[in-house]
């Protein structure tokens, strides 16, 4: 028989939708709580709590030292109880030992174990809700709205609810409390008060769902939904193909009687659904997603550079139909596509394809090939234009008449593509493959310059070498470009540098320049080394470490001293102290030569530009000034030592200036 502790257990576990164990290491811990509470007792002492799960008896156990007489049971126990329970303990060791439950461990403990017991209910019942909706991201659920504030409204969803943001409500619907509501699962949060859940009713895969769910062919995989344009409450397009030969995709889809999309409709609320076969061939599928129209001809035009555009003909009497009202049929067609697509009337476009034949030199061949179609299209046109009738077999014939001129004009194209392509190659091959991985934004371009790239979609160094290399007026028409800018961008080009790493290279990088690369296994032991074509000779022998450091440095010292402009006037020169005998690293001294390089004097004046450009510069990179030109690295022979010279203001005197190198 069961006790009291193992049912009630058990309906808390039922009732909770709670794993067992969650459940016991609740009351575990509450029973741990309350313990302490009741003696008082810090959280330094190890206390835990054992429940047998077949009778429901609890016991408290905490970690007691051995002595010989216990002093204090709450803390220490004697070692003939400690031996009962551990044979090989010892004095002065810990040990659990089983606690007396306190007089007073009644009814305020109990209030302390319920509390902690349900605040664990909580946090674990809030864990498993987060869980389960966690996985149903992007699948249907079904609610009841339960209120509507502020434009957003509440659904319960039984242990929890969720919410439906007004940019996620279908426009028109009205949603009432008591109201059952199907939805999209968008979005799952972690908040303190529990899962926030983000349904959505405007969602394109909302859609794909509810087909799914009422088309078996889909949900087995015999039919698949290759793509879907929705305008909530209005009207969609899915593009459904056949996975299983023999399979009627849109038959499926669309039930006995339209039995199965009516019954999708109905859970819109009345938004039109048009169900059209997927095809390979873009002509055809371009077509079917323009229905209920009816389409005579459709030419493909892909550029490279301004994207794929469709040119569809169709007749007068359906323009209007293929446009659909305030162009909503044409446009879900093209989200459907991913064609941009230009809708015409056979009169319209016949009229075009006249004066491209006309005006274009590279159709003058086929201009004079159908000289004679091209008189009957005029007098057709002619007859349009007096609103005179036209027989079916005469707009027969501006149909053959576009076909033939949009094909001739399309196959020019590809030729002007093919070169395009071939230029574009080329150029490439002169473009470093890191041009291509050095973001636009790590240059020094000026930011007014580097704002209009970035606007023309311009992301990489290389983008902007590859469209100059080919044609260098395009960048220069580009909003805020102009022939001062396009020289800048031009002296971008030729003095950028991409460096690459080797994998043995010791490095010495400063805020200033790149890292300085020293070869590892290159550095030859010398007895000297060269700054600036002089020779300094160290006093000792040295070891091999010691040289390559050195060499370090010197190579460190010359890079620095070539990134300095040329010297200006009234120029006075302070030493730099690197003896031979330095055992400064190499790191300490890149640190002290890049204090030195980007940090100027506290008292020292704002920067006077003193070169053309400089302004512009100063005015958009703030205070990131370019102040190389105020000091220079140079050998002073008298001394035998590297110095370090910088502009002096007039009037300054000489104590007033700071160190440049310690």
């Amino acid at each position: 028989m069961k006790s009291e502790f193992i049912l009630a257990f058990n309906e808390i576990a039922e009732t909770r939708k709670l794993p067992r164990d969650v459940i016991l290491e609740a009351l575990k811990a509450a029973l741990v709580s309350a313990y302490r509470r009741a003696v008082n007792i810090g959280s330094a002492q190890a206390v835990e709590a054992r429940i047998d799960e077949r009778t429901g008896n609890p016991s408290i156990w905490a970690e007691k030292e051995v002595v010989d007489e216990a002093a204090n049971d709450l803390t220490e126990v004697s070692i003939d109880e400690a031996r009962e329970l551990y044979p090989d303990a010892q004095l002065g060791d810990l040990v659990f030992a089983e606690c007396t439950p306190p007089a007073n461990f009644g009814r305020i403990a109990a209030q302390t174990a319920k509390q902690v017991i349900l605040q664990r209910m909580r946090e674990a019942e809030r864990e498993a809700q987060y869980a389960e909706y966690q996985e149903r991201v992007g699948d249907l659920v079904t609610g009841t709205v339960q209120s509507s504030a502020a434009g957003v409204v509440t659904i319960g969803l039984g242990r929890t609810e969720a919410i439906l943001p007004r940019n996620q409500q279908v426009p028109g619907e009205r949603y009432r409390t008591h109201d059952k509501v199907r939805a999209y699962v968008m979005e799952v949060k972690k908040t303190s008060r529990g899962p926030q859940i983000v349904v959505s009713r405007t969602h394109r895969n909302m859609l794909r769902r509810l087909l799914e769910y009422e088309v078996p062919e889909i949900y087995n995989g015999s039919v698949d939904i290759k793509s879907i344009a929705r305008e909530p409450g209005a009207r969609s397009k899915v593009a459904v193909a056949a996975l299983q030969e023999g399979a009627d995709p849109v038959g499926a889809c669309v039930g006995m009687r339209g039995v199965r999309i009516q019954s999708i409709v109905k859970e819109l609320n009345g938004e039109k659904i048009d169900v059209i076969e997927w095809s390979p061939d873009q002509s055809v599928f371009i077509s079917k997603a323009l229905s209920p129209a009816r389409v005579s001809g459709v030419y493909l035009d892909d550029d490279p550079d301004e994207g794929r555009t469709a040119i569809v003909v169709v007749p007068d009497d359906q323009l209007s139909l293929a446009i659909g009202r305030e162009g909503q049929n044409a446009r879900l067609a093209a989200k459907l596509t991913g064609w941009r697509i230009d809708i015409k009337s056979i009169t319209e476009e016949a009229q075009e394809s006249v004066r491209h034949l006309e005006e274009e030199p590279g159709l003058s061949d086929l201009a004079d090939k159908i000289a004679d179609q091209l008189s009957q299209v005029r007098t057709i046109l002619e007859k349009r234009s007096t609103n005179k009738p036209v027989t079916p077999e005469e707009f027969q014939v501006l149909v053959q008449f576009i076909a033939k001129v949009e094909n001739s004009r399309l196959a020019l194209k590809e030729e002007d593509r093919a070169e395009r392509r071939a230029q574009r190659e080329a150029a490439r091959e002169h473009i470093p493959a890191l041009a291509y991985e050095h973001p636009l934004e790590d240059t020094d371009l000026p930011l007014r310059i580097y704002n209009a790239l970035a606007e023309a979609s311009f992301q990489s160094v290389g983008e902007v070498m590859e469209t100059y290399y080919i044609n260098p007026d395009r960048i220069k028409a580009l909003p805020g470009i102009g022939a001062s800018a396009l020289d800048s961008v031009s002296k971008m080009i030729e003095t950028i540098e991409f460096e690459q790493l080797e994998p043995e290279i010791a490095t010495v990088t400063t805020d200033v320049e790149a890292a300085v690369e020293v070869p590892a296994e290159s550095v030859e032991v010398e007895a000297e080394f060269t700054v600036d074509g002089h020779e300094e000779v160290p006093t000792e022998e040295i070891s091999e470490e010691e040289e390559i450091a050195r060499a370090q440095r010197a190579a460190l010292v010359a890079r620095m001293a070539g990134t300095f402009d040329q010297a200006v006037e009234e120029d006075e020169a302070e030493e730099v102290a690197i003896p031979a005998e330095s055992t400064e690293s190499v790191e300490e001294l890149a640190a002290r030569l890049a204090r030195g390089m980007t940090q100027a004097p506290a008292d020292e004046e704002e920067f006077e530009p003193d070169g053309e450009g400089d302004e512009e510069r100063i005015s958009e990179r703030g205070s990131k000034k370019d102040k190389r030109g105020r000091r220079q690295l140079i050998f002073d022979e008298e001394h035998g030592r590297v110095v370090a010279k910088k502009k002096r203001k007039p009037g300054r005197a000489r104590e007033e200036w700071e160190d440049y190198i310690d």
